[in-house]
C-alpha cells in the first residue's frame, strides 16, 4: 500500500504539459463543414490539377479547329536570264467548308513580259486576273472527314476533362468531409475523456480529507490515484489523435494562398450536432449526375465519331469543282483572249478497290464501341447497387445511434445514482469508477455512432454526385 501511495504520489507530482482548452472563446467561432467545403473546392491542388487539365483539352481543341482556319499564300516567279523575261505573281486564300469536306478560294494573278508557248497560262490582262473557285465532296468526306472528326474528339476531350475534374472534386469533398468529422469526433472523444479526469480530480480533494480523518482507508486514496492516471493517460491519447486529426484536415482546409490551416481547439464545434453531416436532398437521376458514367459516355460518343469516319473512307470520292475568273485592265501579251469572263466545272472520282486500312479501322472502332457500352451497363448496374448499400449502411447507422443515445442516457444516470450513493457510503469506489467508466463509454460509443452517420451521408452524397451536398453548386 505504501509502495502504492509513492507511486500515486510521484505521478501526480509530474509535471504535465499544458493543452489547448476546448472551451470556446469569443473571438474564435466554431469551424463549419461548409468552411471546410468552401476551402477545399477553391484551393484543393487535385481540383486546381484538374482543372489544368480541361484547360489543356480545350487547348487541344483550338489546335482541332485550326483545320478550318483560312490560309492565305503568296507565289511569284520571275525569270533571271534566258530568252524570255517574263515575272508573275499570284495571291490566293483559301477557306476550308465546315459543313463539308470541299473548301472555296479566291486569288488574283499579274504577269509582266513574255513567256514561252507552253507557260501561256501565265499571262494575264495588265491589271491582272481575279479567280474564285470551289471544290465540293458529294461522297466521301461529304458528311464526315477527318478534319471534322478530329475537331469532334477534342470536343469530347474536353467534356471527359470537365467529367474527370467533376469526379475529382467529389472524391475531394467527399474526403474533407470525414477529415472535418474525424476532427470533430477526435475532439469531442478529447472533451469525454477531459471530463472523466475532471471527475476523478475532483474527488481526491474529499478522498484526502476523509482519509487523514480516518473516515476512508489508505487504499482508497490509491485507487483513486491509480484511476487518475489511467484516465490522464486516455486524455493523452485523446490529445495526440486530435492533434493528427487536425494536421490531417489542414490538407483540405487551406488559407488564401492556398497554404494548410491547422485548426486549434478553440475552433472545435460546442456539441455532437457538428456530426449531422451533410443532407442528401437531390436522389432522383443520380446515375446521370456521375462524372465516371459520363465519361464513358462521352468516349462511346467518341467511338462513334472514329466508326463513321472509318466507314466514310469505305466510300468512293467524287468532288465536283467550279470555278470562275476574269482579267481586267488593259490587254496584255497574252491577247484579247483573256479578257471575257471564264468559267470552268469538273469533277474527281476514285474508288478503292480493297482499302484494308479502312475496314481494319472500322473493325477496330466496332469493337471498341461494344466493349464501352458493356462497360456501361456494368457502370450503371454497379452505381444502382452502390447507391442501395450505402442508403442501407445510412439507415443501420442511424438505428445505431438511437440505441447508443438510449445506452448513454441510463449509463449517466447509472453513474450519477451511485456517485449519489457513494458520497452516502452506501456504495465502494470500485462501483462508482466503473459506473462513471461505463457512462463514458457510452459517451464515446454514440460519438462513434454519429460519425459513421456522418461518414454514410456523405459517402452517399458522393455515389449520387450531390454537388449541394458537397459544396460544389457555388
Amino acid at each position: 500500500m505504501i509502495r502504492a501511495l509513492l507511486l500515486a504520489s510521484a505521478l501526480l507530482a509530474t509535471p504535465v504539459v499544458a493543452t489547448p482548452t476546448l472551451a470556446q472563446t469569443p473571438s474564435a467561432a466554431p469551424l463549419t463543414l461548409d468552411e471546410v467545403l468552401r476551402s477545399s473546392a477553391r484551393a484543393a491542388p487535385q481540383i486546381v490539377e484538374a482543372l489544368a487539365k480541361v484547360r489543356s483539352a480545350e487547348g487541344r481543341a483550338l489546335s482541332a479547329d485550326g483545320a478550318f482556319d483560312t490560309v492565305f499564300d503568296v507565289d511569284a516567279r520571275s525569270r533571271a536570264l534566258g530568252y524570255y523575261d517574263g515575272t508573275v505573281a499570284s495571291g490566293r486564300a483559301t477557306r476550308p467548308l465546315t459543313g463539308n469536306g470541299g473548301y472555296v478560294y479566291g486569288g488574283y494573278r499579274v504577269s509582266r513580259g513574255g513567256f514561252p508557248v507552253y507557260e501561256d497560262e501565265n499571262y494575264t490582262n495588265r491589271l491582272g486576273e481575279v479567280k474564285v473557285g470551289a471544290l465540293y465532296s458529294l461522297l466521301r468526306d461529304r458528311l464526315v472527314d477527318e478534319r471534322r472528326t478530329r475537331r469532334t474528339l477534342a470536343s469530347g476531350d474536353i467534356d471527359i476533362a470537365r467529367f474527370e475534374r467533376e469526379a475529382v472534386a467529389i472524391g475531394v469533398q467527399r474526403r474533407a468531409i470525414d477529415a472535418y468529422q474525424t476532427w470533430v469526433a477526435a475532439g469531442l472523444r478529447l472533451r469525454a475523456y477531459r471530463d472523466l479526469l475532471d471527475l476523478s480530480e475532483s474527488r481526491r480533494g474529499g478522498l484526502s480529507r476523509q482519509v487523514q480523518l480516518g473516515a476512508r482507508p489508505d487504499i482508497l486514496l490509491a485507487e483513486n490515484d491509480q484511476n487518475l492516471v489511467r484516465r490522464r493517460a486516455l486524455v493523452v491519447r485523446a490529445e495526440g489523435d486530435f492533434a493528427a486529426a487536425a494536421n490531417a484536415m489542414s490538407l483540405y482546409f487551406r488559407d488564401d494562398a492556398g497554404e494548410p490551416l491547422i485548426v486549434g481547439a478553440e475552433r472545435l464545434p460546442r456539441d455532437a450536432g457538428a456530426l449531422s453531416g451533410v443532407m442528401v436532398a437531390n436522389v432522383a437521376d443520380y446515375a446521370q449526375r456521375r462524372p465516371d458514367l459520363q465519361v464513358l459516355l462521352a468516349r462511346i460518343d467518341q467511338g462513334s465519331a472514329r466508326l463513321a469516319l472509318a466507314q466514310n473512307d469505305l466510300r468512293p470520292r467524287f468532288d465536283l469543282r467550279g470555278e470562275l475568273g476574269k482579267d481586267v485592265g488593259p490587254v496584255g501579251l497574252g491577247g484579247p483572249s483573256r479578257t471575257p469572263l471564264e468559267g470552268a466545272i469538273g469533277f474527281r472520282f476514285s474508288m478503292p478497290l480493297q482499302n484494308r486500312a479502312a475496314k481494319g479501322r472500322m473493325a477496330e472502332a466496332q469493337a471498341e464501341m461494344e466493349a464501352l457500352s458493356a462497360r456501361s451497363r456494368f457502370l450503371r448496374d454497379q452505381i444502382a447497387i452502390e447507391v442501395e448499400g450505402i442508403s442501407i449502411n445510412v439507415g443501420a447507422a442511424e438505428r445505431l445511434a438511437e440505441i447508443a443515445e438510449q445506452e448513454r442516457q441510463l449509463a449517466e444516470r447509472l453513474a450519477a445514482a451511485e456517485r449519489r450513493r457513494f458520497e452516502l457510503g452506501s456504495s465502494d469506489f470500485f462501483l462508482v469508477n466503473q459506473r462513471e467508466e461505463t457512462a463514458n463509454d457510452a459517451r464515446v460509443r454514440l460519438i462513434d455512432a454519429q460519425t459513421r452517420i456522418a461518414a454514410a451521408r456523405a459517402e452517399l452524397a458522393a455515389a449520387t454526385a450531390d454537388r449541394a451536398a458537397l459544396g460544389l453548386d457555388r
